[in-house]
C-alpha cells in the first residue's frame, strides 16, 4: 500500500456523521461495516485514512454511494432535500467501533 499523506484538518472534516438506522445496524452486524455520512468530494482513500486515524482501527474496504435528494412540498413551495454521500466502511476481522450509545 502507498503511504499517501493527508492534511489532518481535512481528515477531521471528511466524516460528517455516523448513520445509525435499522439498515445500518443490520449491515454492521452482518458484514462488520459501519455507515458514515461523508463530504460530497471525499475520496475512498481519504475516508479510509480518516476512519483509521479517528477510531484507531484497520479498514478492509470502503464503498461509496451518492444518494440524490428528494423533492418535497412545504405548503405551496417545492423544496429539495440535500444530496447525501454515504460510505460503507468495512472493518477487518476483530476490529470494532462503538459510539457509546449502547446500554450496559
Amino acid at each position: 500500500m502507498s503511504n499517501i499523506q493527508f492534511d489532518e484538518g481535512r481528515l477531521m472534516q471528511v466524516l460528517v456523521a455516523p448513520i445509525v438506522s435499522e439498515k445500518a445496524t443490520a449491515t454492521a452486524e452482518k458484514t462488520n461495516a459501519i455507515l458514515f455520512k461523508v463530504l460530497q468530494n471525499a475520496t475512498k482513500t481519504e475516508i479510509k485514512a480518516a476512519v483509521e486515524q479517528m477510531f484507531n482501527v484497520k479498514v478492509k474496504a470502503v464503498n461509496v454511494l451518492n444518494q440524490k435528494g428528494k423533492s418535497k412540498r412545504f405548503g405551496k413551495t417545492i423544496g429539495r432535500r440535500d444530496h447525501v454521500r454515504k460510505a460503507y466502511v468495512t472493518l477487518q476481522a476483530g476490529q470494532e467501533i462503538s459510539f457509546g450509545g449502547e446500554a450496559v
